[in-house]
């Protein structure tokens, strides 16, 4: 399965990589019921590494340990080594249009796992993932050009 979702800041592409390369951005972008709660990680993500965290979905949790791979600052991509996916791949990726807005592009590959709980909990995830990006988009946007990350 193959998910993509675009969107324009208006930002240079070295302030949204630097963004991004944050990993407590990944908490201010989550949209809530969802929290995060990074157990190990690299506080920039400038070289590659582990991110060990748990996803909350309320009472729920669901643990998630992803390798950082091909950090630059046109992007990075996390693959997920344990997590509830027989395969994640996020491909996060920055592009310059001009000096002044940067479009991100986010690519997901993935596959469910073959499991009655995991592949419909895996599935519900999927079905959410307009609403996750809609709601990421409009955050990094609103953070990044408010300059509330500056």
């Amino acid at each position: 399965m193959k998910y993509i979702h675009r969107f324009l800041i208006a930002a240079p592409q070295n302030e949204v990589a630097a963004f991004h390369q944050q990993s407590a951005s990944m908490g201010l972008i989550t949209p809530p019921p969802i929290r995060i709660q990074l157990h190990k990680a690299p506080k920039e993500l400038s070289l590659e590494g582990e991110m060990d965290f748990t996803l909350w979905f309320g009472p729920w949790p669901i643990h998630w340990l992803a390798s950082i791979e091909a950090v630059s600052e046109s992007g990075f991509t996390d693959r997920q080594l344990k997590g509830p996916f027989s395969e994640w791949v996020h491909r996060h990726s920055f592009v310059k249009v001009n000096d002044h807005l940067t479009e991100v592009i986010d690519q997901i590959t993935l596959r469910l796992k073959p499991h009655f709980i995991w592949g419909s909990i895996g599935l519900g995830f999927w079905l959410g993932l307009p609403v996750l990006f809609a709601y990421r988009g409009w955050k990094t946007r609103r953070l990044i050009e408010q300059g509330s990350v500056r």
